[in-house]
This record gives C-alpha cells, structure tokens and sequence, in this order.
C-alpha cells in the first residue's frame, strides 16, 4: 500500500529536484519511500503482537530489516508489472498496494482476507495488484515468475516479472532451470535474490558455497547480475531501473542480489539462538534502512523530527484498523471448503 500521508499531501511539489543532488530521489520520494518502509514495519510489528495473542495461526515469517529491498524495487516498477515471491511476503503485498486490512484479515483465517481466510500468511494474491503470491514452497514461485514474463513477451505488452527468492531457494535446482529457460527464451524477468544471510537457522556460509556472490551462479546463464546494498533504499531504486530497462528493452532476465538482513527469526516460531544478540543490534544502528532514509530527509531539510513523527502516527492508526478490522471480521463459512478448487471454462 502507497501511504498518502497528511503530510505528503502538504509538502508534495514543494521543492525541486536539484535541492537532492546526490541522491536521486525527489523530496516526495525520500517521504514516500519512509512512509512505505514504515508502513511495512509498524504492519509487521503488529502480526507479530497477533501471532503471540493466538490470533494468527500456522507460520508466520516477519519481513522487519528487509523493508528498502522490496520498496526501492517498487518504485522502479511501472503499472502493469507483476510479482511473486516466497513466504516472506506481507511487505511486498503492502508495497504492490493491497489493503492492510485484506492482508491482516487474511493472516488471521478471515472472510475478507484476500483468499477469503483460506491461504494465510503464505498464500494469498491480487491479480487487481498484480501479485502472484506468496509461495510456502521453497524456490517454487522461481519457474511461476519466468512463467509471467513468457506470458509478458508472448503478448508484447512491455511488462516486467519480479520474482522475489532468498538465499535458501538459491540452492534449489528449480532456480537454475528457470535461468536457463529464461536465459535462451530472453524473458523480461528480474530475479531478486534476497540474501538475508541466513536460512531457516543456518548462516549461509555454512551450506552454501560463494555464499555472498549467490547472483554470480547466473553468469553460467549468461544472465548479467548486480550484488547491491539491500538495506539502503537509494541503492535498490537505481538499480532497479537498470534491471528494469535490461529487461524492456529486449535483452532478457536480470539477476539483483540483494545483500539485506532480518532482524526477527526465520518465522515466528524462530528463536534465533544461531546469531548473537551483537551481530543483530549492529545492524539496527548501522544499516537500518528506515533510519537512513530518516536521516537524509532530516539533513535535507525535507521535513523535521515531529513532522515524521506524524507520519509515524498515521501509519499506526492504519495498521491499528487493520487488526481491529481483521479481529472483528467473521471467519469463512465452511462451505467455503469448496469454492475455488477448480476453474471452470
């Protein structure tokens, strides 16, 4: 979901680029990039308070750390350009602009979740948003991305696949199976590995080999790839709109690594214990990527401390009536345990 704060809606428009030199962004985009990253953070913090209260059931995997990947890519992303990815995906669903409210009420087995309460946290999709899910298999949704962008060039119609798998997926055969179809039938797809550094508890030095020069194994492929600063939401806009013009412009798949991190576990019911409190505080006051963006848009002069207390403010009214709304929605009727299941011509 685009945030549309009160004020964005003041501040919109009123200084110009140039005011930004090194940065890229306009003054709109530095608040709109906070706001969205905020967005996913407050929404993420909040699943996680549901899941504790036995709201949520099942798994439940918190994207808190990774929010500038998904964000930065979604502002190089045109209308009509899709997205698929793994289980890790309530961020990319509010960033592809679906309601907070549909994918609380979802992540909580409700009637107006996006699949009617039936598909969870791992399993819900917009084709209005174009997004394709949320995979709960691992390295699955690889093949589907490349599947959406044979559809793309088969039409002609300019649109780009992101399909979004971590470092754990790299591993899976499927992946590379994927880069060589998609490599020799040059599909417009951007592979966005989201190496988080470790898997479900291992670090990924430890089970995978080249563990930090994952996006290089499409070289075998022929697929140019960029190993780009995930936490740094400059840094993923630009390069999106390299791979993005990769792929328009005829020449074929494009792989970003992007060197990002989680600040929770693997899921919910993750402790951890494999990674030392350190190591994670480390990265809270070093790289975060919403205290970045913070403070640029501080030193710019863009807006002050209490105006993105404000913006902070919003968000939560937002996030709050997600939950309140997904707590108060009826649960699906049991009848519904037979809709959906096939397509009918």
């Amino acid at each position: 979901m685009v945030v549309k704060s009160a004020y964005m809606a003041r501040k919109a428009g009123t200084r110009d680029k140039s005011e930004l030199k090194n940065s890229g962004f306009t003054p709109e985009e530095e608040i709109q990039a906070y706001s969205d990253m905020l967005l996913i953070r407050r929404f993420e913090e909040k699943a996680g308070q549901l899941y504790g209260m036995g709201f949520i059931g099942g798994f439940c995997h918190l994207y808190i750390g990774q929010e500038a990947v998904v964000v930065g890519l979604q502002m190089a992303q045109e209308e009509g350009d899709q997205v698929i990815t793994s289980y890790r995906d309530h961020g990319h669903m509010l960033a592809s602009g679906m309601d907070p409210k549909g994918v609380m009420a979802e992540l909580t087995g409700r009637r107006g979740g996006y699949s009617k309460g039936k598909g969870g946290s791992m399993h819900m999709f917009s084709r209005e948003k174009q997004f394709f899910g949320g995979h709960g298999i691992v390295g699955a949704q690889v093949p589907l991305g490349a599947g959406l962008a044979f559809a793309d060039k088969y039409k002609n119609n300019g649109r780009v696949s992101f399909t979004y798998f971590g470092d754990g997926a790299a591993n899976q055969g499927q992946v590379y199976e994927t880069f060589n179809m998609a490599s020799i039938w040059k599909l417009p797809v951007v592979f966005v590995i989201e190496n988080n550094r470790y898997a479900m508890g291992t670090a990924a030095p430890r089970s995978t080999a080249m563990a930090d020069q994952l996006g290089a194994r499409g070289g075998a492929f022929g697929i140019p790839f960029e190993q780009v600063d995930g936490m740094d939401v400059h840094a993923v806009k630009e390069a999106g709109d390299r791979a993005v013009e990769h792929c328009r412009t005829g020449e074929g798949p494009y792989i970003l690594e992007m060197m990002t991190y989680r600040y929770r576990g693997h899921s919910m019911s993750d402790p951890a214990k494999y990674r030392a409190k350190e190591e994670v505080q480390k990265m809270r006051e070093e790289h975060d990527p919403i205290e970045q963006v913070k403070a640029r848009i501080i030193k710019g002069n863009i807006a002050s401390e209490d105006d993105l207390k404000k913006i902070d403010a919003e968000i939560r009214v937002i996030v709050t009536e997600a939950a309140e709304f997904a707590q108060g929605d009826p649960e699906p009727d049991v009848s519904e345990l037979w809709t959906d299941i096939y397509v009918t011509a």
